[in-house]
This record gives structure tokens, C-alpha cells and sequence, in this order.
């Protein structure tokens, strides 16, 4: 659509293809905060709209995932807001699991989504750019607009929380194995 749009501006182009290589990321960061995909795929497609509306004021000398990082964490706090005022319905449990995980692995896995999911917005966010999508710590703060203190401070407290959690886990299921 952009090429019909301005089809002699190769920095159109540019952007475009770039567009499009992030967005595997953003679906992925996306379903990592929401836990919902039908709220994922929203949330990736707003970033999009709004990035391809906001193009401007992308600097081109920057990279451009950390500007489509900050514009969804802009648009999910936008969301959380309104929600705090109207919240949604609450949507099913769902769960996802790949069958060639093993049996034992399972638990594990379903353990950390769990405890993941558990963790406080805030350390969740810092959480998941850092360890899933590997944003510097610089990145991570320039993204969701924060000292890098706050980004160390909240990244180790959500290890620590997980640390804690996956601790007790193991320990309660080790129990009922015996």
C-alpha cells in the first residue's frame, strides 16, 4: 500500500521492509505482556498504524525497533488506562503447548508462563525486553521512558521473584512426586 502511496521514495521502501521485519518481534513481546491473542494482534496492529502514521518523526539515523518497542509500550499503557476506568471481559483461560515438549518439561514451562505472568506490569515489561528481546539495558530505558537504575532495579527484582517462585515450585512438586 505504501509503494502505491509514494511509489519513487526509496526511503518509503526502507522503512516498509524494515516495518515488516520487526513485526515477528512486536507479536512476540506483544503476546508475552497481553497472554491473549486476539489482545496481541491488536496491540501489534495499532503499533503499526500509528508507526506508518507517525513516520515523521522516526529519526533515521535510529534504529527502528526501539521506536516500535516505545510505541507499544505507549499504546498498552493508553490501554491499561482506559481499561482501569471500563475493564474488558474477562476471556477464557487458554492453554499452549507445543506437543513435541517433553512430558517433564511441561510443568516447567507452565510454571514460568505462570509466574511471568504474575509478576507486576512494570517488571513484567522490563522483564521480557531484556531477557526476550534482548534490548540493551539503555534501550530498555529509553523504550519505556526510565532511568537505567530503575531498569536494573526492576529487572533484578523480577529475577528475584522468579528465582523465588520457580524455588518453591520445584520444591512442591518434588513433594509430590515422593
Amino acid at each position: 500500500m505504501i509503494e502505491v502511496l509514494y511509489p519513487d521514495c526509496p526511503l518509503m521502501k526502507s522503512f516498509e521492509s524494515s516495518l515488516v521485519q520487526c513485526i515477528p518481534r512486536l507479536r512476540r513481546y506483544a503476546r508475552a505482556l497481553t497472554n491473549n491473542p486476539y489482545d496481541s494482534d491488536e496491540l501489534v496492529q495499532d503499533t503499526l498504524e500509528r508507526a506508518l502514521k507517525k513516520k515523521k518523526l522516526w529519526r533515521e539515523e535510529s534504529e527502528l525497533r526501539p521506536w516500535l518497542f516505545t510505541i507499544m509500550h505507549n499504546i498498552l499503557i493508553n490501554k491499561v488506562r482506559r481499561d482501569s476506568i471500563t475493564p474488558p471481559m474477562q476471556e477464557l483461560n487458554e492453554t499452549i503447548e507445543d506437543v513435541s515438549t517433553p512430558p517433564d518439561s511441561v510443568w516447567v514451562i507452565r510454571e514460568l508462563k505462570s509466574s511471568i505472568k504474575n509478576l507486576p506490569d512494570d517488571q513484567k515489561q522490563v522483564f521480557l525486553l531484556i531477557s526476550l528481546e534482548e534490548f540493551s539495558y539503555e534501550e530498555t530505558a529509553k523504550i519505556l521512558n526510565i532511568p537505567i537504575g530503575t531498569v536494573m532495579s526492576r529487572l533484578h527484582r523480577a529475577r528475584e521473584y522468579l528465582r523465588q517462585r520457580m524455588n518453591t515450585s520445584n520444591n512442591s512438586q518434588l513433594r509430590r512426586v515422593k
